[in-house]
């Protein structure tokens, strides 16, 4: 990882604590970033549920992380260990030449899958195979 990186999120996010010094802070306004903290000191909770969180800031160092947000109208600061920022692409894979089955294929294999997740289906497919 590149030192001093920096990325600027901004909304408004919930926080969940997620235990073991581990959190989340998900965007409720479209797109949905999920920003994931690990590592952070047990005062951090203090200062997450001080209010709605807004205004991330987050700065990745060489061996931590700090996040500059707001709090209730106060500017914060914390540290943790690390921070995984999760940034939804809806149509991501659009533009990628994806191999797409027929109708007569896809009724197939659904009829093969459902077969399959009846007790004893697996034996019933082999049955079926050497019919053929």
């Amino acid at each position: 990882m590149q030192p001093n990186m920096r990325r600027t999120l901004s909304g408004a996010f919930t926080v969940a604590d997620l235990g073991y010094g581990a959190w989340r802070l998900t965007q409720s306004a479209s797109p949905g970033i999920t920003v994931y903290l690990k590592g952070a000191s047990p005062h951090v909770g203090e200062t997450l549920r001080g209010g709605a969180v807004s205004d991330i800031e987050i700065d990745w160092a060489e061996h931590t992380v700090s996040l500059t947000f707001d709090v209730a109208g106060r500017s914060r600061r914390i540290e943790a260990a690390s921070a995984i920022v999760h940034e939804p692409k809806p149509h991501l894979y659009d533009a990628l030449p994806l191999a797409t089955f027929a109708p007569e294929a896809r009724r197939f294999w659904r009829r093969v899958f459902r077969v399959v997740q009846i007790p004893g289906g697996r034996h019933l497919l082999g049955v079926f195979a050497r019919l053929r």
